[in-house]
């Protein structure tokens, strides 16, 4: 399974010296998320061309991940020629991710099972992990401890704090326009769209 448990602890990893290495190694890299994520309002959507740029990826990929059931848009799917796809600030957080995983050569079939765990999972849970991967296979940690376990393991190559995505998300899309899923006349207005853009901006500055 792609997605597993960073638990499970060697010899090496009660050696207090190189433990130690690992947390300062998890610090820099920003590995060890321990601010709290604001919640996001559930029936905001936002149109592709929003949902690519925060997520960092091309159309041509949202749409492929779209046709595939890898990352849908879970607010309003398309029906039908001139409707739009809406994605939730969840889609989008799983589009970060996905490229992200991508980017460090992950399997898109071992991506698809972390996917499907993570949809799994409610919102608030997904950020407090952090995602270990080792190239091939993705593992799941859900305390610092597990993180610096497989630092020192050498399973983690490369990480991802959920949390620190998500407030990056939000940052991305303080100043995009979202719509409300009910709907049909485009974008929020202007007013709509700048309390939400105040909201974010005041959650992001305390």
């Amino acid at each position: 399974m792609a997605v597993s448990s960073g638990e499970g602890r060697n010899a090496d990893q009660d050696d207090p010296e190189r433990r130690q290495s690992a947390r300062q190694r998890a610090g820099e890299e920003g590995l060890l998320f321990d601010g709290q994520p604001v919640k996001v309002p559930a029936d905001i959507g936002y149109r592709g061309p929003t949902a690519c740029s925060a997520a960092g990826i091309t159309y041509r990929q949202l749409d492929y991940w779209a046709r595939t059931g890898l990352v849908e848009p879970t607010v309003r799917a398309a029906h039908g020629s001139g409707s739009q796809r809406l994605y939730g600030f969840r889609d989008i957080l799983v589009l970060k991710v996905v490229k992200r995983l991508l980017d460090t050569g992950v399997s898109l079939q071992q991506i698809r099972i972390a996917v499907q765990h993570l949809r799994d999972r409610g919102v608030n849970d997904l950020a407090g992990i952090t995602l270990m991967s080792d190239g091939v296979s993705v593992y799941e940690c859900t305390s610092p401890d597990e993180v610096i376990d497989l630092l020192q393991g050498g399973q983690g190559v490369f990480g991802i704090a959920l949390g620190r995505v998500w407030q990056e998300v939000e940052g991305s899309l303080a100043d995009l326009p979202g719509e409300r899923a009910e709907s049909s006349d485009g974008p929020l207005g202007d007013h709509q769209a700048d309390e939400l853009a105040r909201r974010r901006r005041a959650r992001r500055t305390g």
